[in-house]
């Protein structure tokens, strides 16, 4: 499906954002943008959840975006939360809210896909180049650093160091000192040292920094002209005289230089001191600032999903790869599960595994990832390989996949054999029971991992379970597969789904 207009919302740590394009010929043309100031991340209490004036700006903020968005089409927004609802203990409270006041669903990132979409949004802001780029984007709870070559990411990471943070734990009351800047630098270092030998070794030939901490520096550097020849960007010399000028004022509420901007200064220290960890442990002299970031990023890859790009499906064969899944087993547990999802859901086969993205399509894709994934526990081990699995599609980076995505995923092939008495708490009219039963069956069916042929099958939807019609002569040919459709009846009994086995009996020609 493709549409004209598409929209992302970025919910940030500090701001949300809303970015609105037109999509003319594979590229987007900004229609319209919004932000709010939010800061998010200052309503973290000492236990990690969101006090209830934070939830209350964040949905004031998300009504506000959700009547902008009225009129675009359910499939044509991508939103994407961030690190403080990552650590927030009643992020689930917030979404909930969210999801109401915005009118389409959050997608909590993690921090890797974070970094992914941020270079992919700053990559399309600047000119093509063939060389390496170093990305940096200081947010309000996390920082992501990305090493790319044109538009594959070679390097990501994501540090739980952020302007917001960073300056309520060592600016909270405004004052900036040197001993205050240099506290929070060190800690800053600390961090990066987990990642510096990396990236140092990758190397880059041009250092970029995008979103509001980086804009906001380059900004007061460039105005007042600090930095060496007047040149553009960020530089270290500008930084150490913005950091000095700082210092002598001393408040951060009386600094009015030219260039700053209201909605920044207040985390501006914080920015600052990470700012200059980066520049030291990296050595950096400059760095360039790009307009694009993550809801550009969202935006162009929600593009690549309706021009048949979905990075999730990439992210699933290259998992089948690493895990080393056996693809011949992989295609017959597919064709089977997704010819009983299609049977049960009255809706047709998708032509190809992850080639569209339409609402009504979404569930035969996780059907679809799923089967292909089913198996890559055992790698781990074969006993309980379906817990392995589970485990690592819950905890594993996944490039396009959010934490709901990934939890979804991880729940098929957890539930593909085994009971179901782990799903206890799962509700009865969730559509993920279906895509168990369909891919439980379709495993159970091929066991035997050979290329039979599986007879005519007719799977229905019963009010409080599922149904299936199966020759009579195939179930006596094969009497292993009869006794385990029989066991997996009581399984289904046994968490309350009625799963009712039709035996076809064939008249034998009159002699």
């Amino acid at each position: 499906m493709e549409y004209e207009t598409i929209a992302a919302v970025d919910l940030g740590s500090n701001s949300f954002r809303l970015q609105v394009g037109r999509v003319v010929d594979g590229q987007i043309y900004p229609l319209d943008s919004l932000k709010e100031t939010v800061r998010l991340a200052t309503g973290l209490t000492a236990e990690k959840a969101l006090d209830r004036p934070s939830l209350e700006r964040g949905w004031a903020a998300l009504r506000r975006f959700g009547e902008r968005l009225r009129h675009v089409k359910k499939g044509a927004v991508r939103a994407v939360a961030t690190n403080t609802l990552r650590v927030a203990r009643n992020a689930e409270e917030f979404l909930a809210g969210g999801e109401t006041a915005l009118g389409f669903p959050i997608e909590v990132i993690a921090g890797r896909e974070e970094a992914r979409l941020i270079y992919l949004g700053t990559i399309h802001s600047l000119p093509p180049a063939s060389h390496k780029r170093l990305v940096i984007d200081i947010g309000g709870g996390s920082t992501e650093f990305v090493i790319g070559k044109k538009e594959e990411p070679l390097l990501l990471d994501s540090l739980y160091m952020g302007c917001v943070s960073y300056t309520l734990r060592y600016f909270p009351d405004g004052k900036i000192d040197k001993k205050r800047l240099y506290a929070a630098q060190e800690a800053a270092a600390k961090e990066i040292e987990l990642i510096r030998h990396d990236y140092l070794r990758q190397g880059w030939k041009e250092a970029i920094g995008s979103s509001g901490t980086a804009r906001a520096i380059c900004d007061l550097l460039e105005t007042n002209r600090l930095n060496p020849g007047n040149v553009a960007g960020i530089t270290r010399e500008g930084l150490d005289k913005l950091s000095a000028l700082l210092c002598k004022i001393g408040a951060i509420d009386a600094f009015n230089a030219p260039g700053s901007r209201a909605d920044r200064l207040p985390v501006l220290p914080g920015g600052l001191a990470i700012m200059r960890a980066i520049f030291e442990a990296f050595s950096l002299s400059r760095m360039t600032y790009a307009d694009g970031a993550l809801r550009l990023g969202a935006l162009y890859d929600l593009l690549g999903r309706f021009q048949h790009q979905d990075m999730r499906a990439e992210t699933v064969r290259q998992f089948a790869r690493r895990y080393h899944v056996e693809r011949r087993q992989t295609l017959r547990v597919r064709a089977a599960a997704l010819n009983l999802w299609s049977q049960l859901s009255g809706q047709p086969l998708p032509a190809e595994a992850g080639a569209e993205n339409a609402e009504t399509e979404e569930n035969a894709l996780f059907l679809d990832w799923a089967a292909c994934l089913h198996e890559i526990g055992i790698s781990v081990a074969h006993s309980g390989y379906h817990k392995h699995g589970a485990y690592i599609l819950t905890y594993a980076d996944m490039p396009g996949f959010s934490n709901k995505d990934r939890a979804r995923l991880a729940t098929l092939v957890l539930g593909h054999r085994g009971n179901l008495g782990k799903f206890s708490a799962t509700p009865r009219n969730d559509p993920v029971w279906q895509l168990i039963f369909c891919l439980r069956l379709a495993a159970l069916l091929h066991r035997s991992r050979d290329d039979r042929e599986l007879p005519h099958l007719r799977a229905r939807p019963l009010s409080n379970g599922f149904s299936l019609s199966i020759p009579e002569r195939w179930l006596e040919e094969n009497p292993w597969t009869a006794a385990a459709l029989s066991e997996e009846s009581g399984i289904w009994r046994q968490a309350g789904f009625e799963f009712r086995l039709d035996v076809l009996s064939e008249k034998k020609p009159k002699e």
